[in-house]
C-alpha cells in the first residue's frame, strides 16, 4: 500500500454543479413491480438523481463549478499553477480535457495540466496528487476538477444500473497553509477488475457499430457494450469487508481515534453500505453526511459533492475529516485531512 503524508497543504475552497434535470426513482415503475422498486429505493437510499442534457459533458459541469469557486473567493485565474481533471467520461479520447478547460477558464498557458481516469475512488487519488504537487516550491495553487456524467454510460433500460447513477461536477482549490499533517492511503486489487466495467470503448476491445446496439443480457436487462455493468452484490461485499480495514489502518498511521474525526465522508454508492461502515467504525451518525438520496452515485464526484451539499456553512474553523472510497479496479482511497475555514460555495445548477 502507499501511505502518503503531507504537511501544511490543504483544501481552501470547494464548489459543485449539478444538472437541473431531476429524475425520480419513484417514476421507474415501468421497469419493475412497485414492491421491487420500493425495496430498491430503501436499500440504496436513492430517491432521485440529476441527469445532464445530451450535449453537456462532465467538463461543462466542472467548468461551472470552477467559475463559481473563483468568483466566490476572488481567485485570479492567472494565480493557478496546476489544473487536474478526473473523470471516467472525458470529452474525447484525445486531446486530454485539461488543456480545453485551461483555455475556457482563462488560466495561463504556463499552467500545468493533468488528466486522470478513475472511477469512484478518483477524488481521493486525485486529491493526493494535488497535495503532492502543491507541496513543491514551484506550485502554490492547484485547481482540482472532479466530475462525471455517468448517465452517458448507463442504459435507461438497465434496471440494475440505471436507478443508481447521477451526474455532477466539482471544483477544489488546494494551497499551502497552516494545515498540519494530512495522511492518505491508496491501494488497489486488480483481481476485481471485471466486477465494475465498461467492456467496450477503450482499445482492448475494438469498438464496432454493433457495440452501440441495445442487447438483452443474461440478467434480463438491456445494455449496449459501451454501457457500465456492475456486480452489485460483489461490490457491496467487497466494500464492507475492506473499507473499515482501510480506515483503521489510516487511523493508526495518523495516530487518531474516532473522537478526532469531525466528519466521515464516504463515497456515495449505497446507503446500506454507508450505514454499515459507520456502524462498524462506531462513528456518530451525525458525523456521516450523505447526499445519495438527492443525487445518486456520482462516481468520483460523490465525496466533494457531499461536502458542498451537506456541509455548507459547517466547515468554519478547524475540522478534521476522513474520506473513504472504493472504485472500479478495485481501487481504494482513504484520507485524513485538516481544513481551516474551508469556503464551501452554494451548490449550483447547469
Amino acid at each position: 500500500m502507499a501511505i502518503l503524508k503531507f504537511n501544511d497543504v490543504g483544501i481552501t475552497a470547494i464548489s459543485a454543479c449539478v444538472p437541473s434535470k431531476v429524475v425520480s426513482n419513484y417514476d421507474l415503475g415501468y421497469m419493475m413491480p412497485q414492491e421491487n422498486l420500493e425495496r430498491l429505493i430503501k436499500s440504496t437510499g436513492i430517491e432521485e438523481r440529476r441527469i445532464a442534457d445530451e450535449n453537456v459533458c462532465s467538463s461543462d459541469l466542472c467548468y461551472k463549478a470552477a467559475k463559481k469557486l473563483m468568483e466566490d473567493n476572488q481567485i485570479n485565474p492567472e494565480s493557478i499553477d496546476m489544473l487536474i481533471f478526473t473523470t471516467l467520461t472525458p470529452d474525447f479520447v484525445s486531446p486530454p480535457t485539461t488543456p480545453i478547460l485551461q483555455n475556457r477558464l482563462g488560466l495561463l498557458t504556463a499552467t500545468a495540466c493533468i488528466d486522470m481516469s478513475f472511477a469512484c475512488s478518483g477524488f481521493v487519488y486525485a486529491l493526493a496528487t494535488a497535495y503532492s504537487y502543491a507541496s513543491n516550491i514551484g506550485v502554490n495553487r492547484v485547481l482540482l476538477l472532479v466530475g462525471e456524467t455517468m448517465s452517458k454510460i448507463t442504459n435507461v433500460r438497465d434496471k440494475v444500473n440505471y436507478p443508481l447513477y447521477g451526474d455532477a461536477g466539482t471544483a477544489c482549490l488546494i494551497e499551502k497553509g497552516k494545515f498540519g499533517e494530512s495522511v492518505f492511503e491508496l491501494t488497489a486489487d486488480g483481481s476485481g477488475a471485471d466486477y465494475v466495467k465498461v467492456p467496450y470503448g477503450g482499445f482492448r476491445n475494438k469498438l464496432v457499430a454493433d457495440n452501440l446496439v441495445d442487447k438483452e443480457r443474461e440478467d434480463c436487462n438491456y445494455r449496449r457494450d459501451v454501457d457500465i455493468t456492475m456486480d452489485g452484490m460483489e461490490t457491496f461485499n467487497h466494500a464492507i469487508t475492506h473499507i473499515p480495514k482501510q480506515i483503521k489502518i489510516l487511523m493508526k498511521e495518523a495516530n487518531i481515534t474516532n473522537e478526532d474525526i469531525d466528519y466521515l465522508i464516504s463515497h456515495q454508492a449505497n446507503k446500506l453500505m454507508i450505514d454499515y461502515i459507520v456502524k462498524k467504525m462506531k462513528i456518530d451518525n451525525n458525523k456521516a453526511p450523505f447526499c445519495i438520496s438527492k443525487y445518486g452515485n456520482t462516481s468520483c464526484a460523490s465525496i466533494p459533492l457531499t461536502i458542498v451539499s451537506e456541509l455548507y456553512n459547517k466547515m468554519i474553523g478547524e475540522k478534521h475529516i476522513m474520506l473513504s472510497a472504493i472504485g472500479a479496479g478495485w481501487s481504494f482511497g482513504t484520507a485524513y485531512l485538516t481544513t481551516r475555514d474551508l469556503q464551501v460555495s452554494h451548490i449550483i445548477e447547469y
